[in-house]
């Protein structure tokens, strides 16, 4: 039998569905967050020349007297224009200027333009902002007022660049030293040298080693607390104090004082420090009262304004240019357009879609979580006529500033439980419900899924116990056993 692999060359025709390239950025402009589109939008104005990014000077005023200038000397040139494409271009091109100042416009119709003295007062107070110490920065000084000779110095660098974020030195020093060439027990004496260091506890290589250390550097002499450390750590974890008694041979209070002692100390001494650079949140839609109720505003500001460069316009009002050089225009100004468009359609979208939101969950924004309705994309997209899957791009990734707090959109959106008045309250608002009534318990008698089932279900909300059980793991609240103390 012959297994002999060979290459080979064979066409098929087939039909595939592919998203148009204009169609994708439309998508991508729905989907991304504010500060995500701004970014689009400034790497599209390096990638198109005849796009420009309007000033806060600018006045709706000068750009419709330019506008028009530039219709009428158009108008002109129709007539003697024999090149049908270039008749349709000058078509869209004036469909253009008229989209130019409308958007504008809209830009510019609910805030102040956002002048130089704006930005130079945010880029300040970023400026101003020192950053936060890394763990290895802060390792790395101590270990340079130790005295250490070169050498040792050297060894020491490595061990700190090999100390992960919770402080912990995973690598086996052995496969460290071999991997640079030195003496294990030349890295263990270095080693020793940085656990004296800050934070308490750094370089361990487990968690025991961790707690043991920072044990002996409080100088806290309890040799029960050293053995639960050693033996009874999953014990310890379930706050089984009883089977610790029994095990260690000591009295229940005993354990429980030993307990109290470990509790204090820190299982990663390394998280005190910033690793990261934190997250800033810039909400696309900020909910605001008004007279009349609610009403949505969108955060414009951080979204450059889009313009035809005037440079471009006058080329292409000149006969002289190329058809080559006009050519080139037409297509960069075409694309041009339509991300202008696609912009425009994004925020209107947003405020349709968020408009909606603030409709129904109006008792919220007056009263809290416990008043927050069920609602699901599908019910959003019926009533604003878009399809479902454009209501989920469109509140992806997006936070809205309301009087409550910030958001995130998909907050807004949860399904419901029926309570026995016939009512349909939020999963949200169960969860909520469930929380209060833990931070409310007896620590000594903390209510099980049971107890929580019973109380909700006399409150007329029906709800499965198993539900209560995946509510209280979304809460990151621990079974009834191990909150009793």
């Amino acid at each position: 039998m012959n297994n002999q692999q060979t290459l080979s060359l064979r066409q098929e025709q087939g039909q595939y569905q592919l998203l148009a390239p204009q169609l994708r950025q439309s998508l991508e402009l729905l989907q991304a967050p504010v500060q995500e589109l701004r970014a689009l939008i400034r790497k599209e104005l390096l990638q198109n020349p005849v796009l420009e990014e309007k000033g806060a000077d600018d006045l709706p005023l000068e750009a419709a007297k330019g506008g028009d200038g530039l219709e009428e000397k158009n108008a002109k040139n129709e007539k003697s224009e024999s090149d049908e494409r270039e008749l349709n271009f000058r078509k869209e091109f004036d469909v253009l200027m008229r989209l130019d100042r409308e958007t504008y416009d809209y830009f510019m119709q609910e805030y102040e333009p956002y002048g130089s003295d704006d930005e130079k007062k945010r880029n300040y107070a970023l400026e101003i902002r020192s950053p936060e110490e890394s763990l290895q920065e802060h390792l790395a000084k101590q270990l340079t007022f130790m005295g250490l000779s070169e050498r040792d110095r050297k060894i020491g660098e490595l061990v700190v660049g090999s100390i992960n974020e919770e402080g912990y030195l995973t690598q086996s020093i052995e496969e460290l030293a071999g991997s640079a060439g030195y003496a294990p027990s030349d890295l263990y004496d270095v080693l020793a040298v940085i656990r004296d260091f800050d934070p308490v506890g750094v370089g361990a290589r487990d968690l025991k080693e961790c707690l043991l250390i920072q044990l002996q550097r409080l100088a806290q002499d309890s040799p029960l607390a050293v053995g639960m450390i050693n033996d009874c750590l999953e014990l310890l974890a379930t706050r089984n104090y009883t089977a610790i008694a029994h095990k260690l041979n000591a009295k229940t209070e005993e354990v429980r004082a030993a307990a109290k002692l470990i509790a204090a100390l820190d299982p990663k001494p390394g998280l005190a420090f910033g690793a990261e650079t934190p997250a800033y949140i810039f909400p696309d839609i900020a909910v605001e009262k008004g007279e009349n109720g609610y009403y949505v505003v969108l955060n414009d500001e951080q979204i450059p304004g889009l313009r035809i460069s005037k440079y471009y316009r006058q080329v292409m009002a000149d006969n002289s240019s190329s058809e080559e050089v006009k050519k080139y225009i037409r297509d960069k100004v075409r694309s041009g357009l339509f991300l202008m468009k696609s912009i425009d359609q994004r925020q209107q979208t947003l405020r349709r879609v968020s408009s909606e939101i603030v409709k129904t969950q109006t008792d919220f924004l007056d009263s809290g979580i416990a008043h927050l309705k069920p609602l699901t994309m599908a019910e959003v997209a019926r009533r604003v006529g878009l399809h479902e899957t454009t209501v989920c791009r469109c509140v992806a990734n997006k936070f809205m500033k309301t009087p409550r707090g910030v958001f995130e959109m998909k907050y807004f959106f949860t399904p419901g439980l029926k309570t026995s008045n016939g009512e349909v309250i939020s999963n949200k608002a169960v969860q909520d419900l469930i929380a209060g009534m833990v931070a409310e318990e007896d620590t000594a008698h903390p209510l099980s899924d049971q107890e929580i089932f019973e109380r909700l279900n006399g409150q007329g909300v029906q709800v499965a116990r198993r539900t209560i059980a995946k509510y209280r793991l979304a809460l990151k609240i621990p079974p009834s056993y191990l909150r009793k103390s």
